[in-house]
């Protein structure tokens, strides 16, 4: 029996490619949801885009406004549950461009 918890080798091949964008096809409609919140002026639709002076930084709307049109077109209505999937499914991951500790670089 370990006494310790030990990670795997660094030789040890992971299914996760180098960069999310491998795993997100150019056909993947979470490409739309991004185009299409990308255009959008949230400002003149009343998002407060300002961020809050004191406390913890606070996410994006736009990127908040992503991951609610994901839920709805994935019928995940739960904020619960789109937080679940945020850390398991690719999609959500490439829409906030963090993988665990591997960064999303252009």
């Amino acid at each position: 029996m370990k006494r310790f918890i030990e990670g795997e080798a660094r030789s040890q091949l992971t299914l996760m490619s180098e960069c999310l964008e491998d795993c997100v096809g150019t056909e993947n409609p979470v490409r739309v949801i991004d185009a299409f919140v990308e255009a959008l002026d949230l400002a003149e639709m009343g998002f407060d885009l300002a961020a809050a002076a004191t406390g913890r930084p606070g996410y994006h709307p736009a990127l908040l406004l992503k991951i609610y049109i994901y839920g709805y077109l994935n019928r995940i209505q739960s904020s619960h549950r789109l937080e679940r999937e945020a850390g398991r499914n690719v999609e959500l991951m490439w829409l906030r461009c963090v993988a665990d500790e591997l960064l999303c670089k252009p």
